[in-house]
């Protein structure tokens, strides 16, 4: 069977006539190096943060939305882009949002000021938007269920966690060796190659079977509701909890969030239909993934931090010793299906939210004068294998029982989730780091390492905090 056959018909024929060769392959491995790229932009600045704050003179506010623009206009616009793909197509969403990518990071690295680089990080979120839940349309239309699908999630979640840690690896590497703009430049050759396999290898969008009609009003509603929030969130270790410049833009989310949910309930094409909450195992599913969407960008925002600024690593030492989380989270998230057969789905993804937790308890109680093999190759490989593990069975569990219909939007929901709890998590965990140092909000004295590592190390107990109290959530809830 070649290319061929795969783009004639509707998505999955291959699959459904029982193909299992190398264009099948070929076909996963077109959305699974996007889904690489789309987690990959997540952290690959991390490590270049520094030299960026020096180049175009960030403040600590700014320095956290060159991240946090990108994983906040993401997870906002993930359901619009959800809906979008499964009512215009979704090769069509896909290959479109590739495109905005690789325009949107070339700006980024030509940036020469924080505002720039800011706007471009946000454009690349919308781009991510329409992007990642096409992609994992297709891939749960292309692999029907059952064990392939559980072959193609393995894959998913691993290159999902390589993305998360080889960005912080590849981070380094490059702005060692070429400066902080060569991280935006390696997204462009990858959303091209990428585009390229979308055309010969993915199948044609099915024609529209009924009208297309989006909910705009429950878009305009959700993203702004949800920019609101973070936006709270984000500046209240700077302004306080109780100024008007935290509480009004948060009570401003809550009441726009509060009206989404109403325009839901009463729309006729809602952008998040009440139905799909009761489908399957895909509520429960959601709300862990939200809790660990928190943990995942708070892990990769605050050890390289710590990394540099507490241990005193260069880019490159940073990425290097990121290498061992980057092969458990990898290894992991490809065992994962092994595993659940083994244990059974509840204990596995219990087990691995519980090995989430220690690591994150371990990296949390590393000292300012810690070395690499005391304090931080353990905790790696613990928090790589709980990370892996979880992840590939949440995605499992939120596409469990889904149409092909609404396959965009279930993709869009987890990715959703997983991002604006990262969004949201990366605030909250911020604000925590910010009161628990020891220096006082609006010192003017520089922040010492000991200082520093308070900070971090509060950040990583209070991540671990909600590791464990998903695993309890987990083990009372998930499905046996």
């Amino acid at each position: 069977m070649g290319p061929t056959s795969l783009r004639t018909g509707a998505a999955g024929t291959a699959h459904d006539r029982g193909g299992s060769g190398h264009a099948s392959r070929l076909a996963l491995a077109v959305p699974a190096t996007a889904q690489f790229l789309v987690v990959l932009s997540t952290s690959i600045v991390n490590v270049a943060l520094p030299p960026v704050r020096r180049d175009l003179h960030l403040d600590p506010v700014e320095m956290s939305w060159v991240v946090n623009g990108y994983v906040l206009t993401f997870g906002a616009l993930l359901l619009l882009g959800g809906r979008a793909a499964d009512l215009l197509g979704h090769r069509r969403m896909f290959v479109g949002g590739l495109g905005l990518f690789a325009a949107a990071s070339a700006i980024a690295a030509a940036a020469w000021n924080a505002e720039i680089l800011i706007a471009a990080r946000i454009v690349q979120g919308l781009a991510a938007a329409a992007l990642a839940p096409a992609a994992l349309a297709l891939v749960m239309t292309l692999y029907p269920s059952g064990p392939r699908r559980g072959f193609a999630l393995g894959v998913w979640g691993a290159v999902s966690g390589a993305g998360g840690a080889a960005g912080v690896l590849l981070g380094g590497l490059l702005t060692d060796a070429y400066g902080w703009p060569s991280v935006f430049w390696l997204s462009v050759p990858l959303s091209l190659a990428a585009m390229g396999g979308a055309y010969a290898v993915l199948p044609h969008d099915r024609p529209a079977s009924a009208p297309r009609r989006i909910d705009l009003p429950g878009a305009v509603t959700v993203t702004s509701g949800l920019f609101a929030v973070a936006f709270a969130l984000s500046g209240a270790s700077r302004d306080g909890w109780t100024s008007r410049a935290t509480l009004l833009p948060l009570a401003a989310g809550l009441v726009l969030l509060l009206l989404f949910a109403r325009i839901q309930s009463r729309s006729a094409a809602a952008l998040l239909p009440p139905r799909i909450l009761t489908t399957g195992t895909v509520r429960v599913a959601n709300v862990m993934m939200a809790a660990l969407g928190a943990i995942w960008i708070g892990l990769f925002y605050f050890l390289p931090l710590h990394q540099t600024e507490v241990l005193g690593y260069g880019p490159l030492e940073t990425g290097l010793t990121q290498l061992p989380l980057a092969l458990s989270l990898t290894l992991a998230s490809a065992l994962a299906r092994r595993l659940t057969a083994l244990l059974g789905r509840r204990t596995a993804l219990t087990a691995g939210l519980i090995a989430l937790s220690a690591g994150l308890v371990w990296f949390g109680r590393a000292p300012a004068d810690g070395t690499f093999a005391a304090d931080l190759l353990g905790p790696s490989l613990l928090v790589g294998a709980g990370l892996g593990v979880a992840f590939v069975r949440l995605t499992t569990l939120a596409t469990d029982g889904v149409g092909a219909a609404e396959a965009g939007l279930a993709g869009g929901l987890v990715n959703t989730t997983r991002q604006i709890g990262g969004a949201l998590g990366l605030a909250a965990l911020t604000a925590v780091a910010g009161a628990a140092s020891s220096a006082p909000r609006g010192a003017a004295t520089a922040v010492t390492a000991a200082e520093q590592a308070q900070g971090y190390g509060a950040a990583f107990l209070a991540a671990a905090g909600v590791a464990a109290l998903t695993a309890l959530y987990a083990a009372l809830r998930s499905p046996r």
